[in-house]
């Protein structure tokens, strides 16, 4: 501790402020972290799992499975591995610190299949929990070995590049919580009006076929009495397509809330075991707060005080 005591008070007084700004700074990050983490768990704790044929329109809580959409392929980018959602970082080791090279989060859509159907998950903006991540070093960019090799004890020291993925995969089980909304089908609301003029709009620009289709009196021009002729035939098309399109089945989409700061999560651990990971975390964040609040009063009141 007299150690410690002597070397601040002998630090040089721009790398002490320095310090001493890193510690307010971890002290606010470690409370602000906590509070995100607690109320993430709350949230989840106070959200009923829903249903997704029965779910209602919000937000909503869903577990199932993750799938591929039928035809979409999702391709991690360093392993070249399948996948449902991926995160990636490149970085390039130097003496004392590392900088980026390159990075990247899918946003690709992909589904949750659950007991009672499918909900089309857009996962941009949600935060993810995965359990695969793999980490590996390399003396080259890009990787030459795609993950299969450098990442034992020799390529952790000699490396100079740093790779990391993070992956969720197809079957892998699948909690979701987020804004859950119903398209197309029953769900779909019909702007009659303004769909029947986008058709007369089209038909508009076909001048040649809308004269012999409607110019009943063959005068080349179309009178009041045709044009009528023509709105109604446009209304009773719109009308066909409206009742085909609510026979279909509706599609569910997840993605993140538009209006209001409640989380986006997606996660492969169950509801339970999320909620123990994000307390863990909160309870991290703020024994952080705590030990560098601790140590910014003692610098300051050492140094500027005493």
């Amino acid at each position: 501790m007299d150690q410690l005591q002597t070397w601040v008070l002998n630090l040089p007084e721009g790398k002490f402020y320095l310090y001493l700004l890193l510690a307010v700074g971890a002290s606010a990050a470690g409370f602000i972290y906590a509070f995100i983490f607690f109320r993430r768990a709350r949230v989840i704790e106070d959200t009923p799992t829903s249903k997704i044929r029965s779910a209602a329109q919000g937000y909503v809580e869903l577990a199932g499975r993750g799938e591929l959409l039928e035809g979409d392929t999702i391709i991690a980018p360093l392993t070249t591995t399948p996948c449902t959602w991926y995160r990636f970082k490149v970085e390039r080791i130097h003496d004392r610190h590392t900088t980026t090279v390159a990075s990247g989060t899918s946003e690709e859509l992909f589904a949750l299949v659950g007991e009672t159907g499918r909900c089309v998950i857009d996962p941009e903006g949600a935060a993810v929990t995965c359990k695969t991540k793999k980490v590996w070093y390399e003396y080259s960019y890009p990787s030459t070995s795609g993950g299969r090799g450098g990442g034992g004890m020799f390529g952790r020291m000699r490396g100079r590049y740093r790779y990391t993925e993070e992956r969720m995969h197809p079957g892998e089980p699948l909690y979701a919580i987020g804004m859950f909304m119903s398209v197309g089908g029953g769900a779909e609301s019909f702007n009659t009006d303004a769909e029947v003029r986008d058709v007369l709009n089209l038909w508009k620009k076909n001048r040649a076929g809308l004269l012999k289709h409607f110019d009943a009196n063959g005068d080349g021009e179309l009178d009041m009495q045709e044009w009528q002729a023509v709105r109604k035939a446009a209304y009773q098309r719109v009308r066909r397509e409206q009742v085909k399109r609510s026979a279909q089945p509706p599609t569910h989409i997840m993605k993140k809330p538009q209006h209001d700061n409640r989380p986006y999560l997606l996660s492969v651990y169950p509801q339970d075991e999320l909620v123990k990971r994000y307390k863990r975390m909160a309870a991290g964040s703020l024994a952080g707060f705590f030990l560098a609040g601790v140590a910014a009063v003692w610098m300051a009141t050492l140094r500027l005080i005493g």
